[in-house]
């Protein structure tokens, strides 16, 4: 009988003690459950970092409710700092703004029907005119034939500056009077490219502010006469908010495909690439570097957000 009542107050004492073990191992390493409140300092020390990359103010409060609305009420142990989790779940917020929609440009290029007509698109200033001669080099390089549209036909000596990129890469320029109709540009390169087996047309359209009802009229016209298989937005990575509104607003006109951002040498915090393919939902396919023909790199989004993060630390 006592043999009995010994085992089972051994069974009873060896059963506590490890409920009691268990217990302080979870108080050592027990989880905590985040509040709104755990998240403010983190989050606000994020906000500023972001602002201050040039991510528009709209995107980066969209971006951190979207992170606090989905770690409130999670559970993290107490060994882990909560600031380094809201910066990992910030990062993956802004590497799925870069998880929609795709383009490979080369695979794009490869496999339309030739002559592929592609309509460069944006403001005054923000490198159009260089950025399609970068993206000739790349084509010449990749052994397709090229043939440039001077469509600016509005701007006095845009039709200089795109024969000068021209004649370095040693391709054809098609080109109007000044005052032309820059439809009928598009229109004649891509008549000459198919009479003569060329493989791409890149036209170059004049730099208008996205508030100019008349010159986006005059876009929307190139557009639908010429039926462009890819229309590229092209502006700066300083740019911040304007850049924002801009490409929206030709996104809104004309339908912008994907995005290329220029003077990304001249700062890189990347936030500006964040805000136009998060506002337009586009890709962006690449990012100049520099004023040389070869000073393009293919947009890297794993790449842009570690710079952007590196900032500021939380």
């Amino acid at each position: 009988m006592f043999d009995k009542l010994r085992k089972k107050l051994r069974d009873f004492t060896k059963t506590i003690e490890k409920k009691v073990t268990e217990k302080g191992k979870a108080i050592l390493e027990g989880e905590k459950i985040l509040a709104d409140k755990d998240l403010n300092e983190p989050l606000e020390e994020l906000e500023t970092a972001l602002l201050e990359s040039d991510v528009a103010l709209s995107v980066v409060e969209e971006l951190i409710s979207g992170v606090r609305e989905e770690l409130v009420g999670k559970s993290k142990k107490w060994s882990v700092d909560t600031g380094g989790l809201v910066k990992g779940a910030i990062r993956d917020a802004l590497l799925n703004v870069f998880h929609g929609e795709k383009l490979d440009f080369e695979e794009f290029v490869n496999t339309r029907d030739k002559p592929v007509n592609i309509v460069f698109v944006g403001v005054n200033g923000t490198g159009k005119t260089t950025s399609i001669a970068k993206v000739a080099k790349k084509l010449l390089g990749s052994g397709h034939s090229v043939v440039l549209a001077s469509a600016d036909t509005y701007r006095a000596g845009a039709t200089e500056q795109i024969e000068e990129h021209a004649s370095n890469l040693g391709i054809k320029v098609i080109k109007h009077q000044y005052g032309a109709d820059p439809a009928a540009v598009v229109y004649d390169a891509m008549k000459y490219a198919k009479a003569n087996r060329k493989d791409v047309v890149l036209a170059d359209t004049a730099g208008r502010m996205h508030t100019s009802i008349n010159l986006m009229e005059q876009l929307k016209k190139i557009c639908r006469v010429t039926k462009p298989d890819l229309v590229i937005f092209v502006d700066e990575a300083v740019a911040g908010n304007d850049a924002v509104e801009r490409a929206k607003k030709f996104d809104e006109v004309v339908g912008i495909d994907a995005s290329i951002l220029t003077k990304v040498d001249i700062d890189v915090k990347g936030g500006t690439a964040i805000s136009i393919a998060h506002s337009t939902s586009k890709p962006i396919l690449f990012l100049g570097t520099g004023q040389g023909y070869e000073d393009m790199e293919p947009f890297n989004a794993e790449w842009l957000v570690d710079q952007l993060l590196s900032e500021k630390e939380v």
